[in-house]
């Protein structure tokens, strides 16, 4: 008895399965689209991780790589607000670039401010303490 031929990618399905990778569909919706020839049924997710591994593991690089490279010109050759938005966003996320915000506090008329220390006696401490307890 002769067995199932093994399943053979097409270059057309190699090319969609890095695309969807590189979109971020995960494997098992990946599988559903991609159609044995010999059954006319869809792949399982197993079969898709052992005939398309490389497909799988450079599509996000290869789709990353372009939304860079298209921010990076954008950046660096367009004009108007995008492009300024494009090269914050590049500069904030490759160059660590961040905004920061600056708090001054002062006193009076711009002067230092003012602190006060005072010891409290025991007796003090336990009417506070219980002056607290009497309004919970």
């Amino acid at each position: 008895m002769a067995g199932r031929k093994p399943f053979i990618p097409t270059a057309e399905q190699r090319k969609m399965v890095k695309a969807m990778a590189g979109y971020g569909i995960p494997e098992d919706d990946i599988s559903k689209v991609i159609q044995n020839p010999q059954t006319g049924k869809p792949i399982d997710a197993k079969t898709l991780r052992k005939h398309f591994r490389n497909e799988l593991d450079t599509g996000e690089v290869v789709a990353n790589s372009k939304v860079a490279e298209s921010l990076y010109k954008h950046a660096t050759q367009g004009t108007g607000q995008g492009a300024v938005t494009a090269a914050i966003f590049w500069l904030k996320t490759r160059a660590r670039w961040k905004e920061t915000v600056r708090v001054e506090s002062t006193g009076a008329d711009g002067g230092p401010i003012q602190q006060e220390h005072r010891v409290s006696s025991t007796a003090e401490f336990k009417e506070i303490a219980k002056q607290i307890a009497d309004e919970v």
